[in-house]
């Protein structure tokens, strides 16, 4: 084994990843962590493959030649592994073309695995008098350590309750921002891992943390409740040195560290970061212990948090003599850093926000939350503030808060600012890029840079809602968006460390959550407790479309990235989540309907018209600010969406039964996915075949779901259009049936209605946005002009992207062959397009449909990667098999007829 660091050859496997990281990942919390690799360029298909391990003498082993096709998401060949074990691998291949070379060397490190490995307490900062939420300071923790020789290796393990940052002899350890990240505290708390050899030194060594609020004790949600995981802050650290003679070193959080309160003095997620420069920690008092306990202690299967990329501004205007306003040209996540902070005692306050009022001034008008203020900002709305020390070369850089804005407004500067002054830093889980797209039009893709900016600005550890002011984990806007996404970027382990949640959270009775995490959680219902967030949390739960993400979400990931693990894991909470839905439609009936039928008909057992559901949510005109409109919306009769969506699920959940080899659950459910599925037939179908409620999103929903028997599907299409027409060829769906409206047009024969529709640029519309300046997704239609403006950075709508990747350009995923192995090509010109091109670096290679009209003709190239094959659907009807390589062709410019609706959901023929 001692050619396990060589080098490897292009003919060789590469790209090696462990579970979703790629090689190189310190801190992997699997004790058989899988293997995947992407076959040698120049191979179709693989027979089988060898790995080699070396865990150190003298464990080191070789699986031999294994028989299997795949090479994503493979078994550990080794034993079980234990804590802080260093792992080197490669593997070569067998395929075709015969037996490949070894590939490069990759290794991981596994974090620790078992509470038994920690010798670390859990230290906490003693506070005197606790500082309301948004005005309390970041705390200091210190000490000091000797090594009596430079180790020859360092690693650090932390956590905290709250925003932690490490520094060893005043070095930063790392590039991780916003640790240790949002989970369900109550549950699960990762751990991260820094090499620290670099920092340490023979002789003294001082080691110092400095921790704040963040999302344990900070304000949250819309309500912006604080405390909401415990009322106090705590740190827990283990500092591992190698020596030179073999022994271990071990530094850890215990009675030793000392506290205090430095330049920070308040940090908030939510409301901001203020600090004082002339400011030193000059309090120094001991930590208090703390027993929290170990066992929630996990590994994040998921990229961290880091600056991800730098903006300069491209305006800075005066609009008031007092204050200058920096103008970053995009909407973002993270914060600015500030140059040049004037002489000491200078004051600088920096406010963030989407809008600029009626003078160029910035307004946060848009950022009210409901409940709060009547209506207004919450206090100290993404306010940070720096008094500055006087030296020369000082900048302010607030990494205890994040925040969502375009624009700053500066006060208290001493001079016109320059953008060599100001720059702005785009922070967020740090995702591979998967997928690109772009085309003729430069409208559509600036729509496609749009979208991809929300979603990255609403990456921010969890899928958010908006980055600015709720910052929640809205399970809808996920379940919508996670396929767009799985394009997009790499979001596997993202979606993973959420889904975790998602599952530890949901509530005994099978409910999801409307947030995951959920911060609050269930209320007792008491004189003390607050009437809206009481009603919230008890009342407004277990929405249709939201929880039904606990199915949805796992099954996309399965289609996108081939992994059966996720759907073992997520099946008992599946299974919670359909019950629950199932018990709600049996055993409850909503008010109206008993009133126009006081006996129940008998298929209204499967008829989900009981509790709350947020329907489908912001459609064009929609005033949910107002407290009557409101009220009437919280009673009102959703079944048509809720049942639907049971149908989906229950249909979705009987085929990962089969995949999983539940065979009775599958039958069970598939049982209960035809029941519900009659009962939405006979409840929502006229006798003239006419659906209610008689809206966009009911027959977008019917065609995409499959609600509507065969005989139906091309009338409702037709009536589809006329709403359309009627709305002046205007969409008039909100979050759930958005997604969905451009395919089903397509795939009903109305591909010209639906270019129709994106090219709409008059409000509601995408292209609206476009026009007015937007590069991000409004959460409204109508955007900052609107009665009630809200928030400007929400990616649900942008999922509409989805349609230029799949349809414009034509790269389609298909249910039987997930993470592309075998993947249609079925580009749909039209919209006065002349070419388009998209890409997407699938988990077995890049994948690219490339498509240009040239007189009566298309040209259309396709990249197929080793390892998969594709179909190719030119837009004449002819149909090719392609395997590995690179495939070009050519056919007349004709647009093709309307293709099945559910060919865009089957196999297809198997290429050959």
């Amino acid at each position: 084994m001692a050619s396990i660091a060589a080098a490897g050859s292009t003919d060789a496997p590469r790209r090696l990843r462990v579970e979703y990281l790629d090689a190189a990942a310190i801190g992997i919390g699997e004790r058989r962590p899988r293997l995947s690799w992407l076959l040698p360029d120049g191979s179709a298909r693989q027979t089988a493959y060898r790995v080699e391990f070396d865990l150190g003498d003298p464990v080191r082993g070789d699986s031999d030649w294994v028989d299997s096709d795949r090479s994503v998401l493979l078994p550990w060949p080794g034993p079980d592994l234990g804590s802080r074990q260093r792992v080197a691998w490669r593997v070569k291949v067998r395929t075709d073309v015969g037996e490949s070379d070894w590939s490069a060397a990759a290794w991981f490190e596994t974090g620790m695995s078992d509470p038994d490995d920690w010798v670390a307490r859990w230290i906490e900062p003693v506070e005197a008098a606790r500082a309301p939420s948004g005005e309390r300071p970041a705390h200091v923790l210190r000490r000091g350590f000797e090594l009596a020789s430079l180790p020859r290796e360092a690693r650090l393990y932390a956590t905290a309750h709250g925003i932690y940052e490490v520094f060893i002899n005043g070095h930063r350890c790392g590039d991780v921002e916003l640790a240790p990240g949002f989970t369900d505290y109550r549950h699960t708390l990762n751990v991260q891992v820094y090499d620290v050899g670099p920092l340490v030194v023979a002789g003294k060594n001082v080691w110092e943390v400095v921790l704040s609020d963040g999302w344990y004790r900070g304000r949250l949600g819309f309500r912006q409740r604080a405390d909401n995981y415990g009322d106090t802050v705590a740190f827990l650290g283990q500092l591992h040195l190698a020596q030179p003679d073999g022994t271990d070193v071990i530094v850890a959080t215990g009675p030793e560290w000392r506290s205090g309160t430095g330049p920070i003095i308040a940090a908030d997620l939510v409301a901001g970061q203020r600090e004082d420069r002339l400011r030193v920690v000059d309090d120094w008092r001991p930590v208090a212990l703390a027993d929290h306990g170990l066992d929630r202690l996990a590994c994040s299967p998921a990229p961290p948090v880091r600056r991800v990329q730098q903006l300069h501004p491209v305006a800075i205007t005066r609009p008031l003599p007092d204050r200058q306003i920096v103008d970053l040209g995009q909407n973002i996540t993270g914060w600015v850093r500030l140059h040049d902070l004037g002489p000491a005692g200078t004051t600088l306050t920096l406010t963030h926000g989407e809008m600029l009022d009626e003078i160029g001034d910035l307004t946060q008008v848009n950022l009210r939350l409901p409940g709060l203020s009547d209506g207004e900002p919450g206090p100290g709305l993404q306010i940070d503030q720096v008094v500055s020390a006087g030296v020369v070369g000082d900048f302010f850089e607030p990494r205890h808060t994040a925040h969502g804005f375009q624009y700053v407004r500066v006060e208290g500067y001493p001079r016109r600012l320059t953008p060599d002054d100001v720059t702005g830093v785009v922070v967020h889980s740090d995702l591979r890029r998967t997928g690109w797209f772009r085309c003729s039009d430069d409208r559509l893709d600036r729509l496609h840079a749009m979208a991809e900016w929300s979603f990255r600005d609403n990456a921010c550890d969890i899928p958010t809602d908006c980055p600015q002011r709720e910052r929640s984990g809205w399970t809808g806007d996920w379940q919508i968006f996670s396929p767009t996404a799985a394009f997009l970027y790499d979001v596997a382990g993202f979606s993973v460390k959420w889904l975790r949640d998602l599952a530890t959270g949901q509530r005994p009775d099978g409910c999801v959550a409307n947030i995951v995490p959920d911060p609050v959680g269930p209320i007792a219902r008491d004189a003390d407790a607050d009437p809206v967030v009481t009603m919230f949390q008890n009342d407004l739960q277990g929405s249709a479309g939201w929880g039904d993400a606990s199915v949805l979400v796992p099954w996309e990931l399965w289609r996108a990235y081939d992994d059966t693990g996720i759907l073992a894991e997520l099946w008992p909470t599946m299974l919670r989540w359909i019950d629950f839905a199932a018990t709600s439609a049996r055993t409850g009936r909503h008010p109206d309907r008993i009133a126009s039928r006081p006996e129940p008909a008998p298929h209204e057992a499967f008829l989900w018209d009981t509790g709350f559901h947020w329907g489908e949510w912001l459609e064009p005109g929609d005033d949910v600010t107002d407290p009557e409109g409101g009220g009437e919306f919280r009673t009102a009769d959703h079944s048509a969406v809720a049942t639907a969506y049971l149908y989906r699920s229950s249909q979705i959940a009987a085929r990962i039964a089969r995949l999983l080899g539940h065979v009775a659950e599958s039958t069970r459910l598939g049982e209960l996915a035809e029941a519900v599925l009659a009962a939405w037939r006979l409840e929502f179908i006229g006798p003239d075949g006419r659906l209610a409620p008689d809206t966009q999103a009911t027959c977008v929903r019917a065609l995409a779901f499959g609600l509507v028997p065969a005989e139906l599907r091309q009338s409702t299409a037709t009536r589809l259009v006329e709403l359309i027409r009627r709305a002046g060829t205007h969409l008039g769906t909100g979050f759930l049936a958005t997604p969905y409206l451009l395919p089903v047009l397509a795939d009903s024969g109305h591909l010209d209605i639906a270019y129709e529709l994106l090219f709409q640029d008059t409000q509601p519309s995408w292209l609206a946005m476009v026009d007015r300046g937007a590069t991000t997704v409004w959460e409204t239609w109508e955007g900052p002009d609107g009665a009630h403006p809200m928030s400007l950075n929400h990616y649900s709508k942008g999922a509409v992207v989805s349609f230029l990747h799949r349809y414009v350009a034509g790269i389609q995923l298909l249910d039987d062959h997930p993470g592309y192995r075998h993947f249609r090509v079925a580009p749909c010109p039209g919209g006065g397009l002349s070419w388009a091109e998209a890409g997407h670096d699938s988990p077995y290679g890049w994948i690219e449909s490339s498509w240009r009209l040239d007189g009566d003709q298309i040209h259309l190239t396709v990249t197929v990667p080793p390892g998969t094959t594709a179909e190719i659907l030119l837009p004449d009807g002819t149909r090719v098999a392609s395997g590995p390589g690179r495939w070009m062709g050519s056919c007349p410019a004709v647009p093709r007829a309307a293709s099945r609706p559910e060919e865009s959901r089957s196999p297809g023929h198997e290429a050959t």
